[in-house]
């Protein structure tokens, strides 16, 4: 039996392998749910559930409406003990990949790959960014500093005032250039300047 523990690092192994450039968060908040991966790809962002061997159905149906509004493809990864019928409980949209404990290893077989989910909003995909990286967004792209605003309201002048297109290339390379040792004196300079 496969635990979540055992398929997450060489689930990154195979997902990198796939996918190229390719970055992987664990556990973000997301909604009501968590997001157990968010792999970061040039131009989009793709949610991505595990469902180990012990895991049951109990909270997918929610997870799934979490996931389609912030993610621009899904992928659940099943375990054996669910791979015949996780596509019944999943929208068709959604990348299905296999996983089972072979006498090497964890293998993974790609059963569906994701198509572009239709339920994604831009402006709930920009919640993934920290206030800083917003920033820089806006900076790029020319826009007002929106001083004393807040975050949602920053979130809605870029979501309506940049490209989609361009968008989702700058939110990938914001998270692509995320360094977490260095977040909390970028969000103290931010704030410091907001005073001013």
């Amino acid at each position: 039996m496969l635990y979540d523990k055992d398929i997450r690092e060489p689930l990154f192994d195979y997902l990198e392998e796939r996918y190229g450039k390719a970055r992987m968060i664990e556990e973000k908040q997301m909604g009501r749910s968590r997001a157990d991966i968010v792999m970061v790809l040039p131009g989009e962002l793709a949610g991505i559930e595990i469902k180990s061997d012990a895991d049951t159905y109990a909270r997918l149906k929610r997870q799934v409406k979490d996931y389609d509004r912030f993610f621009d493809r899904n992928y659940v990864v099943a375990g054996s003990t669910h791979a015949m019928h996780i596509g019944e409980h999943v929208p068709e949209y959604w990348g299905i990949i296999s996983v089972e404990q072979m006498e090497e290893g964890v293998d993974f077989y790609m059963i569906r790959e994701a198509a572009r989910n239709p339920k994604m909003e831009l402006e709930l995909k920009l919640r993934i960014l920290w206030r800083p990286e917003l920033a820089h967004i806006q900076a790029i792209c020319g826009m007002a500093k929106y001083g004393g605003k807040s975050k949602e309201f920053v979130r809605n002048k870029i979501a309506e005032g940049v490209p989609a297109e361009i968008l989702n290339e700058l939110i990938s390379e914001e998270l692509f250039e995320r360094d977490y040792t260095e977040i909390r004196g970028k969000i103290e300079e931010f704030r410091g300047r907001r005073k001013k």
